[in-house]
């Protein structure tokens, strides 16, 4: 039997109507997540692609949301607080250090790795377009590190070589295209396929961005699935809120089993505190405090 939360909040309205599926971005490798989602995300797969046309024609009839200019831009700032400590989002594209996660160097907008696959895609896809770029020497030692948290064949210059190409619009503008279509442009849609608003759109976005798209449990998509099954979402009758909670819960969770004591701020003193003033359109101003630091939006 699903949960039905533990949030005192009325039920919204049921906003879709169109069936909800277990998406896998097209072109995405999925992620580890801690394993395969196996036949069920295949057929989910190929679900999502027969039916991609039906399920446009939904979502054009739904408000922008978090795909708003506005939204897209406070989407970055809060994803910012969290994973640079800043509100300037824009100075994270020379980022890049190893942050001791097992998961080689972090680097970009949203935290590219060179263990996760998704920093090799960027630089592959931005290599096919500039073919002289600076980074694309460093391609066969980032297809030999990818899935490992080893340095082999980047140090001493591949920071260097970030850093320096990340002063490129080029570069940029790649960066912000991949996140746009690994992390942003699937967590907004499928959460308004869900039937949930701006904040839930946010909501699915970060954790995206800090779980990866990965199928396994402790992936975006076998995140979701567990909440599936945990509680209807709005889409389907239930209340919004609770959802929500739950979806946060199970994130907590995955957070901690990842990597124990684990500050889980970003959830509890920021989303959580969205939701609970009841804030599901996400609608500044905005206060919210993440590693102890405090941000506001006006």
């Amino acid at each position: 039997m699903k949960r039905a939360g533990c949030l005192l909040f009325a039920a919204v309205p049921v906003i879709v109507t169109a069936a909800v599926y277990f998406l896998v971005p097209v072109g995405s490798d999925g992620g580890d997540g801690g394993g395969t989602g196996g036949s069920a995300s295949r057929d989910a797969k190929a679900r999502a692609e027969r039916e991609r046309a039906a399920d446009d024609e939904v979502i054009a009839d739904l408000p922008p949301g978090l795909a708003s200019p506005a939204g897209k831009e406070l989407a970055q700032k809060l994803v910012a607080s969290a994973e640079n400590s800043t509100l300037d989002w824009r100075s994270a594209y020379g980022y890049i250090e190893d942050i001791g996660d097992g998961q080689g160097y972090t680097a970009g907008v949203v935290g590219f790795c060179t263990g996760t696959h998704d920093l090799l895609t960027l630089v592959e896809r931005y290599t096919k377009a500039h073919p002289d770029n600076g980074l694309a020497t460093y391609l066969p030692a980032l297809r030999k590190v990818d899935g490992t948290d080893s340095h082999e064949g980047l140090d001493p210059g591949f920071t260097g070589a970030w850093k320096a190409e990340a002063a490129l619009p080029a570069f940029r503008a790649a960066q912000d295209e991949e996140r746009d279509r690994v992390y942003f442009d699937p967590a907004v849609r499928l959460a308004k396929l869900d039937g949930l608003g701006t904040l839930g759109q946010f909501i699915y976005y970060d954790a995206m961005v800090f779980h990866g798209p990965g199928t396994g449990p402790t992936g975006f998509y076998g995140l979701r699935e567990h909440a599936l099954k945990e509680a209807d979402t709005p889409s389907e009758g239930g209340s919004e809120p609770s959802f929500l909670d739950i979806f946060l819960d199970l994130r907590e969770k995955a957070m901690r089993a990842k990597q124990p004591g684990i500050d889980t701020s970003r959830v509890d003193t920021a989303q959580r505190r969205f939701l609970y003033d009841g804030n599901l359109d996400l609608k500044p101003p905005l206060i919210w405090k993440v590693y102890g630091e405090t941000y506001k939006v006006p």
